[in-house]
């Protein structure tokens, strides 16, 4: 019989919080057999990442707890001093995290921090570690490896970064791999491209890993096992398979549900509701269209022209300049009210530069941005601040956009007071409404961020942006950071926002299948240009450009059955917008496929 690499038992692990021992996990216990990968899912809380820390015994010993059993190839690691822990982290097991920029020392280069790792476990000279560093950047295709040997983390993308942690954790051959979200943060593409690194590796390795995420697309790709976790617990456990084709425990139904599906939409022709998911018994409704609220004959509430905005480049002694950053060149588009107009691309492609320039937290370097039929880019003054009111902006953390000191009701009745729009108690008033209106008690107007979930912010960020009740929202990947089931609510408060108040979203994402859901327009990104623009059904249906193409390949698929299709491992990095001062972008061309589907002739971004 086969020994596993990794066997928990009867794990519980507690903090000390005021004088009491809580526990946050549960009596979990799993098994991870040589060369298998098992998945860790649940939503933020659910103590799946607090089983990863525990297994390595990261927590602080001054006040958590950890009791049952953890063994690892053999040995109880609760067993072991701290001194026998740190030589069996990194060497017998390894992590990865989920932001690696966090994890990586700014101040060192990451050939010297590769090289510390293995000189810390192995006996080898600095020449021998730096060898082996290169041979394993080499490994996980970090292209020009030696050229990049002496650069600092700042100098590498998102995706090159973890596969740089990837690179430092394999370094001592480790028998298992924690990978803790580890492509969260990531576009599709790149997402695409290190899932493919992992698995590759691991076949070469022969190496367990446990994978710890809430994305069910990923679990479908990646997981040979499941293990389903809701508040500290393990609630279902067994095949990947099994758990997609007959879900056990409502739970696993819910968070099931809640995944969005490429190809769901087809014969839909309007944006339509996620499942509203029962968690306790795992009962849902039945998703319903939103209804037609776009008059395509009406006059666009914005409209923007040949928006052109770009970033200069300093360097030296002198502040020279020595190049530009082209971030948005020459983009035009328009958005009807009740509409929803979806930008895509991945990170740097320029969309949020866009959402910024037309509200003028960047200022364009020329174009023009009309809202109701008035230029806002030629606005000044208090004519600019008037405008402002028209247009808002949802961000992506919804903690960074409000004030930690600020009572949320006071946050969502501020900007009526900085305007002129109502007396303390009007705006007060107000506040309550809107919270409620976001599906809220008003009686949370006193609380403070800190006392909400992510969720629950989002929704409060929701309602600020709509007390000054605006024609257009800018929402600038406000759904990405959440978790399956929490978005799909916030999604369909949105959708039905839209409905009743015939809101239009320049909705900004990378979420395809999101986009998919939610969109009446698509318009994809690369290197600061539009390169398609049409209906949803049309961008999804009939996609033209490679760039297109690419970003719906990358898309992982909630059906463990296509596993055995192994993505081809794409090495290339995310194009570089930078020119040099005297580079003249070329005039694009589009080509008129159907009505409203236009594709650039030019074939960048295959």
């Amino acid at each position: 019989m086969t020994t596993p690499v990794l066997s928990v038992t009867d794990l519980t692990t507690s903090f000390l919080l005021e004088g009491t021992w809580r526990p946050v996990v549960r009596n979990v216990s799993f098994d991870i057999m040589p060369k298998e990968t098992v998945a860790v899912v649940g939503e933020s809380g659910s103590g799946k990442s607090m089983t990863a820390l525990s297994i390595m015994r990261l927590l602080p010993s001054a006040n958590s707890r950890i009791s049952g059993q953890i063994t690892l190839a053999g040995r109880d690691l609760l067993a072991l001093s701290e001194p026998q822990m740190q030589a069996v982290r990194g060497n017998d097991v390894a992590m990865i995290f989920q932001e690696p920029m966090t994890s990586l020392n700014p101040a060192m280069t990451i050939g010297t921090q590769i090289a510390e790792a293995l000189m810390w476990h192995k006996p080898l000279q600095r020449a021998e570690a730096e060898a082996e560093t290169l041979r394993l950047l080499e490994r996980v295709r970090i292209p020009a490896a030696k050229a990049r040997f002496g650069e600092y983390p700042h100098r590498f993308s998102g995706g090159m970064r973890q596969r740089v942690m990837i690179a430092m954790a394999l370094a001592c051959r480790p028998s298992l791999l924690i990978a803790d979200e580890p492509t969260t943060a990531l576009d599709v593409t790149i997402q695409a491209q290190i899932l493919a690194l992992i698995k590759e590796l691991q076949d070469e390795e022969d190496m367990s890993v446990l994978f710890i995420t809430h994305d069910m697309g990923v679990v479908a790709e990646i997981a040979d096992r499941t293990v389903v976790m809701l508040k500290g617990e393990a609630v279902e456990t067994g095949p990947t398979e099994r758990i997609f084709r007959v879900p056990e425990h409502p739970y696993t139904r819910a968070l099931l549900a809640a995944v969005p599906q490429l190809g769901s939409m087809t014969g839909h022709a309007r944006p339509m509701r996620f499942p509203v998911v029962d968690p306790a018994t795992g009962g849902s409704d039945t998703p319903e269209e939103t209804s037609d609220t776009v008059s395509p004959l009406g006059s666009p509430v914005l409209e923007v022209a040949h928006l052109t905005t770009r970033f200069d480049i300093r360097s030296g002694m002198m502040s020279r300049l020595t190049g530009r950053v082209h971030a948005v060149e020459n983009v035009s588009f328009s958005v009807q009210p009740g509409e929803t107009l979806a930008l895509v691309g991945e990170s740097g492609c320029g969309k949020s530069t866009i959402g910024r320039s037309i509200v003028r937290l960047v200022e364009a370097d020329s174009g023009s941005v009309l809202v109701d039929g008035e230029d806002i880019l030629r606005q000044k003054g208090r004519a600019l601040h008037a405008m402002r009111q028209r247009v808002q902006m949802i961000f992506q953390d919804p903690f960074a956009s409000l004030n930690p000191r600020m009572r949320v009701g006071d946050a969502i009745a501020e900007p009526l007071l900085q305007n002129g729009l109502a007396d303390a108690a009007g705006a007060r008033a107000r506040a309550a409404d809107l919270l409620e209106r976001v599906g809220l008690p008003p009686e949370m107007s006193r609380r403070y961020p800190h006392e909400f979930s992510g969720g629950q912010r989002q929704r409060i960020c929701i309602a600020r942006a709509l007390a000054l009740q605006p024609n257009v929202i800018i929402a600038d990947e406000s759904v990405s950071a959440l978790d399956a089931s929490i978005k799909a609510q916030v999604i369909n408060l949105m959708l039905d926002l839209q409905e009743s108040l015939k809101l239009a979203y320049l909705f900004i994402s990378h979420d395809m299948a999101v986009v998919e859901r939610v969109s009446h327009r698509v318009a994809v990104m690369f290197l600061g240009e539009i390169v398609e623009i049409g209906p949803r059904e049309a961008i999804f249906g009939n996609p033209q450009h490679p760039y297109t193409r690419k970003l719906l390949a990358a898309v992982p698929v909630p059906d463990p059955a296509r596993q055995g299709r192994r993505r081809a491992l794409n090495n290339d990095e995310i194009a570089s917008p930078v020119r040099t001062l005297n580079y003249v972008p070329p005039l694009r061309q589009y080509r008129n496929v159907s009505p409203g589907h236009l594709v650039s002739m030019a074939g960048d971004g295959a």
